[in-house]
């Protein structure tokens, strides 16, 4: 990775965890996590590993049409992307489930990136959707402060940008051959003659990986699997709620997962320091959690979101037998000169 791209995230993260943890006392702090029933993690991670599961059918399903592939195929590969996007930074781990995906399977990269980049538009969709189901309540809470006018504001730009998103890449599935076209005309007008064959050829099999956007009811399956992936991380943060000494509603914990998540597309360091931990504290506080309690619980949250997949994401990649360094800096040089 390009080391201004990692200072970068670092410097945000460090921005993020210094909004987080300003006025904090670190003796209340230790006492929170010194008392909390840990045993509530271990439903919680099931809940997650099934969300988990569910996000691979939904991968399976979108790559259905170039390829029809077991969902028990698929879990280990996910479960590689999100180790990928816990450990290196700029989410690489999209990139690395795509490459070994192509080895495992033989699905073009540009094909299998196509149908990532939908699935993460329609998590942007889900996410916004609990924004805006929820900030009626909180803004009864907090309405004399700003955090809510924040929110408002970031939900609405949110709202254009994946619903933007989400209309081109429906009608470029609907119409593949008409999309096809202009894009040619704007790759011969623009990038020089030689690029041309090779482009041309990775705008096509990407434009492939949209095919299952053709069908209304695929649209609908995708957007109602995607509700039901975040509807079970929720049920993480609710059962490791049930860990430490306060109660909010389950439709408070959608709020911080949609803010949360909704964050995290804000470069940081890899793990999504502080772009997780600030708007979760922030959330918490509004609804009258105690600062200490607040961080307590955010900050086990984060790592029994963080450490489970991600050892398990190094189990699967360690049976691959390959490494970033390496062997996916080849794969991926193998696609920019069009050999996929």
């Amino acid at each position: 990775m390009k080391k201004w791209q990692f200072w970068l995230g670092a410097l945000i993260s460090v921005l993020f965890l210094w909004l987080a943890l300003r006025g904090l006392h670190l003796g209340d702090f230790w006492s929170v996590v010194t008392k909390a029933n840990y045993l509530w993690i271990l439903p919680g991670v099931a809940v997650y590993f099934i969300g988990v599961w569910v996000r691979a059918w939904r991968w399976h399903y979108l790559l259905a049409p170039i390829k029809k592939i077991p969902t028990k195929t698929m879990f280990p590969v996910t479960a590689i992307g999100y180790m990928g996007n816990n450990v290196y930074p700029a989410r690489a781990g999209e990139v690395l489930r795509a490459v070994i995906l192509k080895r495992r399977e033989g699905v073009s990269v540009s094909a299998s990136l196509a149908t990532i980049i939908v699935e993460r538009i329609f998590d942007g969709v889900v996410m916004l959707a609990f924004v805006f189901v929820n900030l009626p309540e909180l803004a009864k809470l907090t309405g004399s402060s700003g955090f809510v006018g924040n929110i408002q504001q970031a939900a609405v730009i949110g709202t254009g940008v994946f619903l933007g998103a989400l209309v081109v890449f429906l009608l470029a599935a609907m119409f593949p051959h008409r999309t096809a076209k202009s894009g040619r005309w704007v790759i011969e007008h623009i990038l020089p003659r030689r690029f041309h064959e090779r482009v041309i050829r990775l705008m096509d099999k990407f434009l492939g990986g949209l095919e299952s956007l053709r069908s209304p009811f695929n649209v609908l399956m995708v957007f109602f699997t995607s509700i039901i992936i975040w509807l079970l991380e929720t049920g993480k943060y609710w059962f490791v709620m049930h860990a430490f000494d306060f109660s909010v509603s389950f439709f408070a914990l959608m709020l911080m997962n949609g803010i949360v998540n909704l964050a995290t597309t804000i470069p940081s360091a890899p793990g999504y320091i502080g772009t997780f931990d600030a708007p979760g504290i922030a959330v918490l506080t509004a609804y009258g959690v105690e600062q200490a309690v607040a961080a307590g619980y955010t900050l086990v949250l984060h790592v029994a979101l963080w450490l489970p997949i991600t050892l398990l994401g190094a189990y699967y990649l360690a049976r691959e037998g390959i490494r970033w360094s390496d062997d996916i800096r080849k794969e991926l040089g193998e696609q920019a000169q069009g050999q996929e």
